[in-house]
Parts: C-alpha cells; structure tokens; sequence
C-alpha cells in the first residue's frame, strides 16, 4: 500500500462529511417542516435527533470533543497520533457546520497541522 494512499483517502472523505454535516444543518436543524413536525409529535425518533443534536451545538459537544482529541493527537507520537487527528477532524468538521465555531476552528487546525507533520526518521 502506498504511503500516500491513506492521506488521499482523507482528502476525498473529509470534504463528503463536511457536505453531510451542512446537509445535517440546513435539512435537518433549520428546515422549517421539522419545526411543524416536532411540535405536533415530539416522541418521534427525528425530533428526538433533532433535541439530542440541538441539545449538543448548545453544550458545544463537538467542538469540545474535537479540541480535545486534536491536542492529544498533537503530542501523541506515531500512528496514534495521526488517528486521533483524524478523529479530531471528524469531530471538528460537523462542529464548524453546526454552529460551534469557536472551539472546532483551533481544533481543525491543530489537527491539519497533525496530519501534514513530516514523520520522524529513527536511525
């Protein structure tokens, strides 16, 4: 497998969860129907997403939760350290679409700066 072959992979499906975590935004949390739907029956398993995920942007789950895995990745020598980047990335790019900016942007780019860090050449 080619050393590059995993950091490829990450660039086609990073930018696939972006777009679903901007579709989760603007169908799911600010589409007007949901608003009509959750009040009428707000036992159903969507409105239940729905409070859970709204609850989460409102606590900063994601945002914290990738801040977290960034840093630990950061410092974090080797592979375990490239996969917790990549988590962070994970956690960090639906935090930036939904609303949790603040801590997911420092976090995003401590873990790019994880993922493009030449590795260590041991002798």
């Amino acid at each position: 497998m080619s050393r590059r072959l995993p950091l490829i992979l990450l660039l086609i499906a990073l930018p696939l969860w972006l777009a679903a975590s901007y579709g989760a935004r603007y169908g799911f949390m600010e589409d007007g129907r949901w608003v009509g739907v959750c009040v009428d029956e707000a036992s159903r398993w969507e409105c239940q997403l729905r409070s859970n995920l709204g609850l989460m942007i409102h606590f900063k789950v994601l945002g914290w939760a990738a801040l977290v895995t960034s840093v630990l990745g950061f410092f974090v020598p080797g592979r375990a350290g490239w996969g917790l980047a990549v988590l962070a990335m994970v956690f960090g790019l639906p935090a930036l679409a939904l609303y949790n900016t603040t801590f997911a942007v420092f976090a995003v780019v401590i873990a790019g700066l994880r993922l493009v860090r030449k590795p260590r050449v041991t002798d």
